[in-house]
């Protein structure tokens, strides 16, 4: 396995014990926040999307689940990124992992699948490079990062919600891509649900948005993957997702919502100001940078999803 597509030990787990310790939230909505990039004007739209909650009365609790770093490669950017969302409650991604603890061979830690183009997978080798340069210059940050779980299960509203990176086998897996759920995963998400003995599970890592329920051994079970809080999810849309788990309240913005007993889980867009973020990405990774072939395009126009894709078992 070349690097960027191995998937190191350190990042492998077992889903019996995913929920084994669950976390009490006590609030009324639940922002679980991944893939940020670091890209901090969709931050500054998430810290004033819930202080605009909390002006409604309603109390947010941030929850970052992995990837908060990747375009943030100056020294500013970096120390203002971390400082910010390590505020908060916290789980890695491969990204913080390989800051924190890097694996030799491991590259971007991603564990791209066989789909993902060879090249994309040596840019986003190069991106981890230059990031773990920057890293570097700030230690107590690498000690912070070094200390943070690779997933979390938080008891809220009586049910449990594993947030965690990749899948509930491993930080950097793709069982809950949107490419599996196209391709059809049911038992794989059945084994994992009664395995956890999760209600909600709560991911990222894998780029594309997906909210997926069904009935598993007589109870209610989601999955919401945010594709991406820091760059555009859907057609001809730039804007950012996060997950949304909320006591008995929608979001007027949500894109799509589920419920489960008494807890709504839905899509909302992070509308953050693009246009001042590409400005700063540009300096940071100009035309032709591993970064920018990659990911620029996607900055602008979008993915190529329209929002009744992102809903899975597919309705006839």
């Amino acid at each position: 396995m070349t690097e960027g597509r191995s998937c190191p030990i350190a990042y492998r787990y077992k889903p019996e014990l995913l929920c084994a310790e669950p976390e009490k939230v006590d609030a009324d909505v639940i922002y679980i926040i991944g893939g940020l990039y670091g890209n901090s004007c969709a931050l500054d739209e998430i810290e004033r999307m819930a202080r605009e909650e909390e002006r409604q009365g309603r109390s947010v609790e941030l929850v970052f689940n992995g990837d908060f770093n990747w375009f943030n490669v100056s020294d500013d950017l970096f120390r203002d990124i971390n400082e910010r969302v390590l505020k908060h409650r916290v789980s890695l991604g491969n990204v913080d992992y390989e800051l924190a603890n890097p694996n030799d061979g491991a590259g971007c830690g991603c564990a791209y699948p066989d789909f993902v183009d060879q090249a994309v997978v040596e840019r986003s080798n190069a991106i981890m490079e230059r990031l773990q340069q920057v890293a570097a210059r700030h230690p107590d940050i690498q000690g912070r990062l070094a200390e943070l779980p690779r997933y979390r299960c938080l008891l809220f509203g009586g049910l449990k919600v594993l947030v965690l990176h990749g899948d509930p086998e491993s930080l950097a897996g793709w069982g809950l891509a949107y490419e599996a759920f196209a391709g059809g995963n049911e038992s794989i998400l059945n084994d994992w649900f009664q395995r956890s003995d999760a209600d909600i599970i709560a991911c990222t890592h894998t780029c594309l948005p997906v909210l997926w329920s069904a009935q598993v051994e007589g109870r209610p079970r989601v999955v919401a993957n945010n594709g991406s809080a820091g760059m555009g999810n859907l057609r001809s849309d730039a804007r950012g997702l996060i997950t949304r788990v909320a006591l008995g309240s929608d979001h007027d913005s949500s894109l799509t919502r589920l419920h489960n007993r008494g807890v709504n889980v839905s899509l909302v867009p992070v509308e953050f100001d693009n246009r001042a973020w590409l400005s700063e990405f540009d300096r940071l990774w100009p035309i032709a940078s591993p970064a920018a072939d990659s990911y620029r395009e996607r900055l602008v126009t979008g993915t190529s999803l329209e929002v009744a894709d992102l809903l899975f078992p597919r309705r006839s």
